[in-house]
């Protein structure tokens, strides 16, 4: 089995990172691009729909897209004191580890959608989750590790 594949297979928890001995050099391919969702927060509280462009992938032992852009738009269905979450999970490349990070959009508006953009390099995979949730500084720790994540890119 490759290692891609197995890599692809693993559930990265929030502070393991998988180590890699080695990485072969750069081979580049065309952009790749593709539009996702919408996908909603269960009650269809919020919604989310947007595009991923990729750029620059590398198909080593390690494949990782040089740049990732997402954008698109959240919209929050509440009409109390909640808000709509999109919660993007970006595993990539540092060394020879995949750490990832969290990155978010936030609506609190009601059924006006929110416009984003969140850029990223060195990315082995984008995964989403839309949550609604009361207003606040970040997402809650319920929303990050409860449910599933739906996978929006996968370095091949």
């Amino acid at each position: 089995m490759s290692l891609s594949r197995a890599l692809a297979g693993l559930a990265v928890a929030a502070t393991a990172t998988i180590t890699v001995a080695a990485l072969a050099p750069a081979a580049h391919a065309a952009p790749s691009a593709g539009s996702w969702g919408p996908y909603q927060a269960p009650g269809k509280r919020a919604v989310a729909a947007g595009t991923l462009t990729a750029t620059g992938e590398d198909h080593a032992d390690l494949p990782t897209a040089d740049a990732v852009r997402i954008s698109g738009t959240v919209r929050d269905n509440t009409r109390g004191a909640a808000c709509g979450w999109a919660v993007f999970r970006i595993t990539y490349r540092s060394g020879g580890e995949l750490p990832f990070r969290h990155r978010w959009a936030r609506d609190c508006s009601y059924r006006t959608p929110k416009h984003f953009t969140i850029s990223h390099g060195d990315v082995y995979q984008v995964e989403l989750k839309v949550c609604a949730e009361p207003k606040a500084a970040k997402p809650s720790l319920t929303c990050l590790y409860a449910g599933t994540w739906k996978t929006l890119y996968l370095s091949k």
